[in-house]
């Protein structure tokens, strides 16, 4: 009976392990531009990214092309600082496009598919350090972090990001002159929900400024891993 009973606990820890894995997608950010003529391979990856249940696909576009000869309509220059500490994260000295990062991990360019598939699939069956959970009533989300396997010590960031499914463009100079082209999950907007310490759980609540789908990432501040993130349901 005791070992009866062992089996069975250990069952329901490991489904529910599962669980946890399945509720958990891997997000991959590319940082892009309408102004590289390099990006758009990697642009018609991150619509198929969109469709995928295990993954949470964002398009940050950047602004460091625009002097080329198009300045991009959804560019930000806080996505090229959010590059810019990925790649001071990393040891590197310089940014490009189109580059994609995995779980603020791992980065390839853009539209090398084969790599991007084989760390996503690294992420997918790795075992999940934290969970959160996230419910939305109107323009408010409610936010629940809970850990499950985080080294002590450390603090997390709890971001909110919103952005359009889908967005065309009509580019009339620079390198894409004269192409029409569509973005998938186009970063609309960054909030910083608040800082987690990653040990007991913790609820935050936010005021989304937009009427567009979010997300939430729990990242280990600095620009670390994101060892956590869900869409808001």
């Amino acid at each position: 009976m005791f070992k009866s009973s062992l089996l069975g606990t250990a069952l329901s820890v490991s489904i529910a392990a599962l669980a946890i894995a399945d509720d958990d997608p891997v997000v991959v950010e590319l940082f892009t531009s309408q102004g590289c003529s390099s990006c758009p391979p990697a642009d018609r990856i991150m619509h198929e990214l969109a469709k995928r249940e295990d993954v949470i696909g964002l398009a940050l576009h950047v602004d460091y092309w625009d002097y080329i000869g198009w300045k991009d309509e959804y560019a930000n220059p806080d996505h090229a600082l959010r590059q810019r500490a990925y790649a001071r994260q990393g040891g590197r000295s310089m940014i490009y496009t189109p580059q994609m990062v995995i779980n603020g991990q791992h980065d390839v360019v853009g539209a090398k598919s084969r790599d991007l598939d084989r760390i996503i699939d690294l992420h997918l069956t790795s075992d999940p350090e934290a969970q959160v959970k996230a419910n939305r009533s109107g323009n408010e989300i409610d936010v629940e972090v809970n850990p499950i396997e985080l080294p002590e010590g450390e603090a997390y960031d709890i971001l909110v990001v919103q952005y359009s499914p889908l967005r065309h463009a009509s580019i009339r100079r620079g390198e894409l002159a004269g192409h029409e082209l569509d973005y998938a999950n186009v970063v609309e907007n960054w909030q910083f929900a608040g800082q987690w310490n990653g040990s007991t759980p913790e609820n935050f609540r936010v005021s989304l400024p937009l009427d567009l789908p979010a997300v939430v990432l729990v990242q280990k501040a600095g620009h670390g891993p994101i060892v956590a993130a869900t869409r808001v349901k």
